[in-house]
């Protein structure tokens, strides 16, 4: 089995309640996501997306003018934010949560979703200083909790967002979403022994969903295990796709695993394991 000597550069989607597949050749449908040959992403998640239903631009549409004819009403902007999120429009729904935000600021659903919606766009310590006033530690959300986790890994405190799902999962045992938050929190922390450890136990749960299956599958191809890898992927991607992922986490486990002699000498170059800033 071959095993990276170090974690390679991963970028990390920010924390959504609409997460994608981490995986699609490798390649992350996120802007933040760099490198020319499909780097890994890692995708946290939000507890409510399986329950999330498809938002068409009509919906859209309809929900901007009710909004437009009543912009106090908070039950109406924030569906209307949420189906911005749901349909990529992210500035707007930061924008609009903004205002909500600054008429509601004890509101804690207001904020949960602006914190949410702040991340999205990569504002996350914005978002962290919001998502802490979301809820009370006398009346936690697990949810909140999870996002904060979130939050905290994108700014590179992964003992910091360990904690935060460790509290949320209190709360809410063996959910799904949470376990991957937090075997990709490992997996940022080059722990990549409890990081597979986690996912394969949140991927056993009935209740798992595509987005933790290739999580898992991202892990086990970090550590080298690429047959194992491709079989889980396969479950939810085409056969052609399913191999796509290994190819490209063969090629990028290989390119991370070169020796240092290789590199030009008397020039410094970055580790193969530093990670990038959140």
């Amino acid at each position: 089995m071959v095993r990276p000597r170090f974690l390679p550069r991963l970028r990390v989607a920010p924390v959504l309640l609409t997460a994608g597949l981490v995986l699609g050749g490798c390649q992350a449908r996120s802007p933040e996501t760099t490198g020319s040959i499909g780097t890994p992403s890692l995708s946290f998640l939000g507890g409510a997306s399986r329950d999330r239903n498809v938002v068409s631009r009509r919906d859209v549409e309809t929900l901007g003018e009710k909004y437009a004819a009543d912009s106090g009403d908070i039950g109406i902007s924030l569906r209307y934010a949420q189906a911005l999120r749901a349909t990529d429009q992210k500035p707007q729904a930061v924008a609009v949560l903004q205002q909500v935000a600054l008429r509601n600021p004890k509101n804690s659903a207001v904020l949960a979703a602006y914190g949410k919606a702040l991340s999205d766009v990569g504002r996350f310590a914005e978002a962290a200083d919001v998502l802490q006033n979301a809820h009370t530690p006398a009346r936690p959300d697990w949810r909140v909790l999870s996002a904060q986790g979130a939050v905290a890994d994108q700014l590179g405190d992964h003992a910091r967002a360990q904690a935060f799902y460790e509290a949320a999962l209190k709360i809410q045992p063996d959910e799904p979403t949470v376990m991957s938050n937090l075997g990709l929190s490992y997996a940022l922390a080059r722990q990549l022994d409890p990081a597979e450890t986690i996912l394969r136990r949140a991927a056993s749960l009935p209740q798992a969903d595509a987005r933790v299956r290739q999580n898992l599958a991202l892990v086990l191809g970090l550590r080298g295990k690429f047959a194992e890898a491709e079989e889980i992927s396969r479950r939810d991607l085409t056969p052609d796709a399913a191999a796509a992922n290994a190819a490209s986490l063969r090629a990028f486990v290989a390119q991370s695993a070169r020796p240092n002699a290789a590199k030009p000498p008397g020039k410094r170059t970055a580790a193969a394991s530093e990670l990038p800033p959140g």
